[in-house]
């Protein structure tokens, strides 16, 4: 019997730490469905981490399975991107939120995710990218978009999602007086103002939170979901942002929605942006842009 070879790249310390605990039934479930299985904890600064590993192994395996959080994943695809022999990548998600996961349907159950990691079928869907730098499901800066990455990870540990709400309320106060100054350029939008919140996604759920309401969208389709929110002059302004977000209202003036496949950002200071709930950069001038079915994953 000639078997397939899968990288099973672990992270423990996403999520609760529960990544490594069930790393038996991970390669059980896949000798017995035809797999070689190559396991590796995934130790970022070492010659384990994912970008290493995934290098030395181009050409050389059919699958690779990473079991952590939405960091972790990004790496792990990012790594794919730049292989001149893409696996299929299967994922069982281990983090605090899963935005990316609960996106494709990717049960938070393990057992099930397993399941699916090795047995389902495969989809291959969109990416995005930002200078060098490649995201799964969101790039964003302004408020609250560096709450994911500047939590504390013993924190998140701890308490999961709440975590994150904590953190947004700490900050909270700079938060509503968060502004910057942009010029924003699209397909059909070209505006300028100062803005509380930007992002550009390929999932509803960011940070743990449905922005995009019941927006038709598609992981596949070349585009990405284009948000601005610009800032509040006042609190009667913040509460009118507040109101439009929960419910989902359109044509609101201080809110710009639309699916693109580029968008161009300009600003005098450097502006932070986060990816995938990581740090991802700060920029003057940033081009974002689809690139269109770029990895394949296993769903259900």
């Amino acid at each position: 019997m000639t078997r397939k070879r899968a990288l099973v790249l672990i992270n423990k310390t996403a999520g609760m730490g529960r990544a490594g605990n069930d790393t038996f039934d991970i390669v059980k479930k896949l000798a017995e469905n035809g797999y070689e299985p190559l396991v590796y904890p995934i130790i970022p600064g070492t010659e384990l981490s994912s970008e290493i590993l995934l290098s030395q192994y181009d050409g050389k395996i059919d699958m690779v399975l990473c079991s952590g959080g939405d960091g972790t994943l990004n790496h792990v695809m990012s790594a794919i991107m730049d292989m001149d022999q893409k696996p299929v990548l299967a994922y069982v998600p281990a983090g605090s939120t899963n935005d990316f996961a609960k996106g494709l349907g990717i049960p938070a159950q393990r057992s099930k995710a397993i399941d699916i990691a090795v047995l389902g079928k495969e989809y291959t869907y969109d990416v995005g990218r930002i200078g060098e730098r490649y995201f799964n499901y969101v790039a964003a800066f302004g408020a609250f978009s560096k709450v994911s990455y500047a939590t504390d990870q013993e924190l998140k540990n701890v308490l999961g999602y709440a975590a994150y709400v904590i953190s947004a309320i700490a900050e909270l106060p700079q938060n509503i007086g968060y502004s910057t100054h942009m010029k924003v350029e699209a397909e059909g939008i070209s505006e300028e103002g100062d803005y509380l919140f930007g992002a550009i996604s390929n999932s509803a759920s960011v940070g743990g939170m449905n922005l995009f309401g019941d927006s038709d969208i598609h992981q596949d389709d070349g585009k990405m979901e284009l948000m601005l929110i610009r800032s509040p002059k006042n609190l009667a302004e913040f509460n009118a942002i507040l109101t439009a977000l929960a419910t989902r209202e359109e044509g609101n003036p201080y809110i710009t929605f639309k699916q693109v496949r580029w968008a161009n950002f300009y600003s005098e200071d450097e502006v932070e942006w986060t990816l995938d709930g990581e740090f991802g950069g700060a920029y003057k001038e940033s081009r974002i842009e689809v690139v269109n079915k770029a990895i394949t994953i296993r769903v259900k």
